[in-house]
């Protein structure tokens, strides 16, 4: 029997036109959620090989990176505290060096996305930013949360603050990234304050370029406003016939 929904489930990674085998579903499509939860799961607990990733960064020709820590004393203790993720314990390896942006990497909720994707996307931000805008020496921390880089940037002294996290799992994907970027970044900032990227994780996601090209924008687009987050707005794929380049509204 041909498979009607076979070309479509080529098209996506939803799940979709999954079948049936009586009243339940076939023992195939039963398996690949299975493992699907089991790789979401696995993503949360496994805890960032700060080495090998740390070396991929400094690869890139931005300098060796930092490594920071929360509060949270474990990969546990993290995912039960979240208030303990939004805070460093130390920043004395952190200082100021006249930088405009500051690059954050957050481990956050699938370590693994940063080392399947981070340095390539750290890549693409420097070559577009790179010629307008000086970046400071990238950090990396561990068991962080989002707000962990409004300490961080504060810190470094700089305008604007990128935090590259891993994003929480889904039975779609497991290792995806988000950029959340704050102007001004100082402690007590919260999510109004952001600009959110997120989706990053090529071929079937995001890809580096496209989310570069977006923070590129973003970034221009604060400096002028003076802010980021709900006064912000990228708008270009909303708009089909746009320009490859983002399109904002202010």
């Amino acid at each position: 029997m041909t498979d009607a929904w076979a070309e479509l489930r080529n098209t996506t990674r939803a799940r979709i036109g999954l079948g049936r085998a009586g009243n339940a579903l076939p023992t195939r499509r039963v398996l690949e959620l299975r493992a699907a939860h089991s790789a979401a799961r696995d993503a949360v607990h496994e805890p960032l090989d700060v080495e090998t990733f740390a070396a991929q960064v400094a690869g890139v020709g931005v300098g060796a990176p930092i490594v920071v820590h929360s509060r949270a004393r474990d990969r546990s203790e993290y995912l039960r505290r979240p208030d303990l993720g939004r805070i460093p314990t130390s920043l004395d390896s952190v200082s100021g060096a006249g930088a405009d942006i500051g690059v954050v990497f957050a481990d956050g909720l699938s370590p693994r996305a940063l080392t399947d994707h981070g340095a390539t996307l750290l890549a693409e931000l420097v070559e577009v930013l790179g010629e307008r805008y000086r970046i400071a020496t990238p950090v990396i921390a561990t068991e962080a949360r989002v707000a962990l880089g409004d300490h961080v940037g504060q810190a470094l002294g700089v305008a604007t603050v990128l935090v590259v996290i891993g994003e929480r799992p889904g039975l779609s994907v497991a290792d995806s990234l988000g950029i959340y970027l704050t102007h001004l970044p100082v402690p007590g900032r919260v999510d109004a304050d952001r600009n959110c990227v997120s989706n990053i994780h090529p071929p079937d996601g995001l890809g580096y370029r496209d989310a570069a090209l977006v923070v590129s924008a973003l970034v221009d687009g604060a400096r002028r406003l003076g802010r980021s987050g709900v006064a912000l707005k990228d708008t270009s794929r909303a708009d089909p016939l746009a320009s490859p380049s983002p399109i904002l509204e202010l």
